[in-house]
């Protein structure tokens, strides 16, 4: 029994000291989270690298999606019926105007020319006669040898065989021109398609549906034509009413052309021209504008992305595209302000211009934006701010 009292009190006495241990211990234990808890408080500010929006003289540009057109192409058709006796280019070639592309038998038109040369000369006789009949007759009317009505018969005569002789001096050029026509050549300087017809054919001439033997286009310079909506068009003629912008009708207003998978303008080009009304269908106006092609590396059909001016220049701010984030429908930047904490800013964008973005509304020259570090911030809290320098890096 004395045993049992004895393990019994052994027992309380130990408990009461794991209890007492555990009392002295407890504030130590809050201490140490209050130290990790201060530590944690404080963390500095994420660092981020922020910049003042660049200023320098800017033009706004509309873009279009266009297609390249020749400036002349011609369809090379037959002028006279016969047999292709040979082919004179080279499918693909450059040709120039005057070039020689196809011959046809000109052997039956030389035959026909050379009987309306006969009968010119036949006429051209006909006409000395009666001029010398005429003449003998009015001297003789002087002596009363032959009545009047002989010397009218011979005036008559004349008359007949100088219109015959116009005649015979029609069939003539016409008969020439035939025998020109079997040399068939380029009319204008371009790029020649294939060959439609070889030799050996028959071609149809253009009193009997002219036969299509090729086709030429015109490279340097050449056409590109795009579509521009009405909302474009009100907004370029009011800045021409209010003189801020030269219209295309009157004034070559600069074009770039980028060509498929070019990321900046490798071509330039001026208005050439604007339709005199809106498609009824799609409300858009057709424009032209005129691009050097000295090089032939465009071809008419090509696809082309072109940047037309819209406005005159005028002082503007920019900003790295990577400073510019999205919030739902916004386009929003983050400035820092003078404490240091972070403010979102929604802005009005403009146009790419030399790899900067134009920030047309919601900027002051003096803001300092986030360049870098976009993912460690948080609206309304702080950050350590590092301004860019000119090496893309940061100083603080």
């Amino acid at each position: 029994m004395n045993n049992l009292r004895f393990s019994f009190s052994l027992a309380v006495a130990l408990r009461l000291k794991f209890l007492w241990a555990a009392l002295l211990l407890s504030p130590l234990l809050l201490a140490g989270c209050d130290d990790k808890a201060g530590q944690q408080a404080a963390a500095p500010p994420p660092p981020v690298t922020v910049a003042q929006p660049t200023r320098r003289t800017v033009t706004d540009w509309d873009e279009f999606t266009g297609r390249f057109d020749a400036v002349e192409q011609v369809q090379v058709r037959a002028r006279v019926t016969g047999f292709v006796m040979s082919v004179d280019f080279h499918d693909g070639a450059m040709v120039k105007a005057g070039d020689l592309l196809y011959t046809i038998d000109p052997r039956q038109y030389e035959a026909v020319a050379e009987q309306a040369q006969g009968q010119l000369a036949d006429a051209k006789a006909k006409v000395d006669l009666a001029e010398r009949e005429l003449a003998r007759a009015e001297s003789l009317i002087k002596t009363q040898a032959v009545a009047e009505n002989i010397v009218d018969q011979r005036r008559q005569a004349l008359a007949a065989a100088q219109a015959a002789t116009l005649q015979a001096e029609g069939a003539l050029k016409r008969a020439q021109l035939d025998v020109e026509f079997t040399k068939i050549k380029a009319p204008i300087a371009g790029r020649i398609s294939r060959h439609l017809v070889t030799v050996g054919n028959l071609v149809q001439g253009s009193e009997s549906g002219a036969t299509l033997l090729t086709s030429i286009v015109s490279l340097d310079p050449i056409y590109v034509y795009f579509d521009m909506d009405e909302s474009i068009y009100q907004r370029n003629s009011r800045l021409w009413f209010e003189g801020k912008r030269p219209s295309s009708r009157d004034t070559p207003n600069p074009v770039q052309i980028m060509l498929s998978g070019e990321t900046k303008p490798s071509h330039d080009g001026k208005m050439d021209f604007l339709d005199n009304r809106l498609d009824v269908g799609t409300g858009t106006l057709r424009g032209r504008a005129l691009v050097p092609n000295h090089d032939l590396s465009i071809l008419p059909g090509q696809f082309a992305r072109i940047r037309v001016i819209a406005s005159a220049p005028y002082e503007g701010l920019l900003l790295p595209d990577t400073a510019i984030a999205t919030d739902q429908s916004r386009k929003i930047v983050f400035v820092v302000k003078d404490d240091n904490t972070v403010e979102a800013r929604p802005v009005t964008l403009g146009a790419l211009d030399d790899g900067l973005r134009v920030i047309k509304e919601g900027l002051k020259p003096e803001d300092r934006v986030v360049v870098d570090g976009l993912q460690r911030v948080r609206i309304g809290a702080k950050v350590t701010p590092h301004a860019a320098n000119a090496n893309g890096g940061a100083k603080p």
